[in-house]
This record gives C-alpha cells, structure tokens and sequence, in this order.
C-alpha cells in the first residue's frame, strides 16, 4: 500500500477547518503541500497526522462551543497516528479532531487494513453507556 495523501479540501474536513485555513497555514509554513502538474494539491497522510496531534493538544485544554448541542455518533473518522504491534495484537491509536481514540485489535488485522500512521481510518463504537450532554441556558 502506498504512503497516504490528502488534498487540501480533505485535510480540512479531518482536521475540522475551512479549505482557506489549510492553504494559510501551507502558506505559513505549519504544513507542507506538494505540487503537482495534473491535479490539487497534497499533504502527506503522516505529516498530516502529526499535525492533527499537534493541533488537539494545543486546544486539548478548550471549553467545548458555547450553546453547542451534540451527540457523536457511532462511527468516528479520523487519521491513524501511531500503531503498536506484537505477534498477536495491534494497539492502534487514531485522532479524530480533537479526541484520541485508541483500539486493540489483532496485528493480522491490523496488516491486512494496512493501518500506518497518516492513513484514513474510521472507528466505530458500540457501547451500552453512552453520555450525552447538552450546556444548561441562562446560567
């Protein structure tokens, strides 16, 4: 499997921006898009990955939005960001905006999906608890 790209559009959506805040930090110097001949243009998938970390750790400490009422659901999408392999299992961790989700599944898996650092990845949930919270009005 080839090494993961993402066009500028597409980085945006993983990492929860416009297109134009993209180009301006691939302008600034924060990421590093390639140019080529015949189409837009690309980050690298695992360039893009350690920025996506970058990026939750510098908001990690943010309130969530005023007057946002949510509930995620099951399937989360995000960038692979590290993978951790024995004999028998994988720990796969995978950032979605600003959330790090972390599985264990086997390495055979793990392989056979191609999982690496800067591929596009989904994780989906199931779970008998789930919390949802909405901010109080007027306080």
């Amino acid at each position: 499997m080839g090494a993961a790209s993402y066009k500028l559009s597409q980085a945006a959506r993983l990492l929860g921006v416009s297109d134009d805040t993209v180009r301006r930090w691939v302008e600034a110097g924060r990421l590093t898009a390639t140019k080529h001949a015949h189409g837009p243009q690309t980050i690298d998938g695992a360039e893009l990955a350690a920025f996506a970390v970058a990026q939750a750790a510098e908001t990690a400490d943010l309130d969530p939005i005023e007057g946002l009422g949510t509930s995620a659901r099951n399937r989360l999408v995000g960038l692979v960001t590290k993978v951790t392999k024995d004999t028998v299992m994988a720990q796969v961790e995978l950032q979605v905006g600003r959330f790090r989700i972390v599985s264990l599944i086997s390495a055979e898996a793990a392989t056979e999906l191609g999982l690496e650092p800067g591929v596009l990845a989904v994780a989906s949930v199931k779970s008998t608890n789930v919390v949802i919270e909405v901010p109080t009005s007027g306080s």
